[in-house]
Order: structure tokens, then C-alpha cells, then sequence
């Protein structure tokens, strides 16, 4: 919706980034309704380039990321899930928000970019 109403009032060397994620490349039980999600943005990022141009249009597939979102697990829990993905990951870390922003910042600034999702992940859907 937000795309509906903003891209007329862009500029033709504008950029929108949506997010995705993980979920799209790594299929694991019980994620269907993120998997479809995620897949769809990334969908919706290819579509939108091509419908929008000169507009560009990327997205951004997080992975673990250390926010906010994974203190329900406590502080245990969260530190064991961290080492388990760390252990596993490609770049035997989990991701940071400066992470996140420097591929947003990309997205957003690279004017040969357009219909891409960057994958800011560590390489986890490699395991």
C-alpha cells in the first residue's frame, strides 16, 4: 500500500527497500506462513522493479539477527540459541543491526541495483 501511494509522488531516481528473510531460502518446519511471506516480498521486490523503472526496487533478507525480538527466550535461552546458529553459520557470528543497515544503505544508494534481495544472513541458508 505504501508503495501504491508514494511511488507517484518519487522521484525517478528513487528506491524503495522491503524487507524479507531468511525464511524464504532456509525451509524449516513450522515456518510455512514466514517462509511464503518472506518469498512473496522478495517477489514483490523483482515485480515492483520492472513496474515502477526507472524506480528502483530491492529488498533485504535478514537472517539472525541479535535484536530485541529474541528476549522472550531469556537471557539463556537466547545465548544458547545464538552459539547453536554461530556454531553452524558460515561467518560464526549472528547479525547485527549495523549489519542490516549497511545493506539498507546499499540498496538505497547503488543506482545500478533494482529487483535484487540481498541476503544479509551470514550464509546460514548454506547449512
Amino acid at each position: 500500500m505504501l508503495v501504491k501511494h508514494l511511488a507517484p509522488r518519487m522521484n525517478p531516481g528513487g528506491s524503495f527497500v522491503l524487507f524479507s528473510g531468511v525464511a524464504a531460502t532456509k525451509i524449516a518446519v513450522g515456518t510455512l506462513g514466514v517462509a511464503i511471506t518472506n518469498a512473496a516480498a522478495d517477489t514483490l521486490a523483482r515485480s515492483l522493479a520492472l513496474e515502477l523503472a526507472p524506480i528502483r526496487v530491492n529488498a533485504i533478507s535478514p537472517g539472525v539477527i541479535d535484536t530485541g525480538a529474541w528476549d522472550a527466550l531469556g537471557d539463556q535461552g537466547k545465548a544458547d540459541y545464538f552459539a547453536g546458529i554461530s556454531s553452524r553459520s558460515p561467518a560464526r557470528r549472528i547479525g547485527t543491526p549495523d549489519d542490516i543497515a549497511q545493506g539498507v544503505l546499499s540498496a538505497l544508494t547503488n543506482t545500478f541495483v533494482t529487483g535484487q534481495t540481498l541476503h544479509i544472513d551470514g550464509g546460514d541458508p548454506l547449512t
